[in-house]
């Protein structure tokens, strides 16, 4: 799924998912997802509480030879998901937007070239960002059935959750933003 210039989301882009206790494994274990896209063709999202430690954001910027280094400006560097690892999508307030952006609400948007990369170094870009490297998708109707499987809750996404470093608390943070307790929660999913 590529980015486009108009959203044309459905109506989960813009929210948080959250991944149900089943999810126990794997790159979703735990996982808070920004979903950016969501429609008849499938769904793009990116995870936004697994920081990809080895990767700063100066060394992203020395490997696609983005100047100045260092950096005017830094952002936090997470791991976005299992689909093209090797590529980055910078998750940002929708102030500024560049060549190909994805609107994807009124507050965020989601570039994937270059562009936001050069401003962010160069000191100017969105007031807040997030480089997610790799993404997560979904194709048509599967997130929806798994939405129905209950493997994921959904939540209205504050943007000081999304762009915090406090990446450990983010599942908890946003299971009690719905009044849910984790504990409460069963490790298998199901229907009652």
């Amino acid at each position: 799924m590529g980015l486009e210039e108009q959203a044309g989301s459905g109506q989960l882009a813009g929210q948080l998912l959250i991944a149900m206790p089943a999810l126990d494994t794997g790159v979703f274990a735990h996982a808070v997802i920004y979903l950016c896209a969501h429609g008849p063709e499938g769904a793009l999202g990116l995870i936004v509480n697994q920081p990809a430690p080895p990767q700063r954001f100066d060394d992203v910027l020395q490997q696609l030879q983005v100047a100045p280094l260092p950096p005017a400006r830094r952002i936090g560097v997470c791991l976005g998901g299992p689909v093209e690892t090797g590529r980055g999508f910078v998750l940002h307030s929708a102030d500024w937007t560049g060549e190909g952006s994805l609107i994807v609400d009124e507050h965020m948007a989601l570039t994937g070239s270059l562009d936001v990369l050069k401003a962010l170094a160069g000191g100017g870009g969105p007031a807040r960002g997030l480089l997610a490297l790799g993404y997560a998708g979904w194709g048509p109707g599967q997130l929806d059935r798994e939405m129905q499987e209950n493997a994921w809750l959904s939540a209205p996404a504050p943007l000081d959750l999304v762009f915090d470093a406090d990446h450990p608390t983010k599942w908890r943070r946003a299971l009690a933003s719905l009044r849910v307790d984790p504990a409460l929660l069963s490790p298998t999913a199901g229907h009652a």
